[in-house]
């Protein structure tokens, strides 16, 4: 899906989880500088609603591997705006 976006993986990645307003903060892993230049490269990448929607239907909201939270009905999952920020809050900057 990154290639069809025109970007590297690691872009879409963290474009994805800023993206979502449950997620506080991003965190880089780099364990190269080559890594960390290219995590940095993507510092603007704001992902389209076309491409989140995409995303959503490859793993749709609220999937989880786990037994221990299958209970849990989060909020995004009841309410579908609580799942992106506003266009204009995408961006890592």
């Amino acid at each position: 899906m990154a290639d069809a976006a025109g970007m590297p993986l690691t872009h879409l990645a963290m474009a994805f989880a800023i993206a979502h307003p449950g997620v506080t903060s991003a965190i880089l892993g780099p364990r190269t500088m080559e890594h960390l230049d290219n995590l940095l490269a993507g510092v603007d990448v704001t992902l389209t609603d076309e491409i989140l929607d995409r995303i959503d239907e490859i793993v749709a909201p609220g999937t989880d591997v786990t037994r221990l939270d299958q209970a849990y009905l989060p909020p995004a999952l009841q309410n579908p705006s609580l799942r992106r920020r506003p266009v204009s809050e995408r961006g890592a900057a």
